[in-house]
């Protein structure tokens, strides 16, 4: 992912859009934040994997979907526009997103190899979906899911 980063910024730059490359820069500061956070904070420095700069994405995406309603419900159409922007680069980055049906299924195996049978079980199915599919879950829906199931 880093690579894609890496020559999408270069291409960005060669194009002169500047509200690309402004973009996938934030995403890089982003990243390399939270990077200086691990090696100030972990003393063997493994450093960011695929799941990690998945969620960092996924916060940002949030983040900018957020600023969207934000920005309608105050009238301020041409900020939500950017924002709308800024969150369509940000996807491209982001792991292809699992189908209902693929949830589902995702889910049913989920409960099956944890052996879950109630709701107290639920924290080791979600951990289980949340350590296989970063990044490509909703996990709220999922979470529905899995309570019609569990009950």
């Amino acid at each position: 992912m880093r690579r894609r980063l890496a020559s999408a910024i270069d291409a960005a730059r060669q194009e002169a859009d500047s509200d690309r490359l402004c973009t996938l820069r934030l995403i890089k500061a982003a990243i390399d934040d939270r990077e200086r956070e691990l090696r100030a904070s972990d003393e063997e420095g493994e450093g960011l994997g695929e799941a990690d700069i998945a969620a960092i994405l996924a916060t940002m995406l949030r983040q900018r979907e957020e600023s969207v309603r934000g920005y309608e419900e105050s009238g301020r159409l041409e900020l939500a526009e950017q924002e709308r922007r800024e969150a369509e680069i940000i996807r491209e980055f982001l792991p292809r997103p699992l189908s209902e049906d693929e949830t589902r299924a995702a889910v049913a195996e989920a409960i099956a190899t944890t052996k879950a049978a109630t709701l107290r079980d639920m924290g080791a199915v979600m951990s289980r979906l949340k350590a296989r599919y970063p990044g490509r879950m909703d996990f709220c829906k999922a979470g529905a899911q899995i309570r019609s199931v569990l009950r």
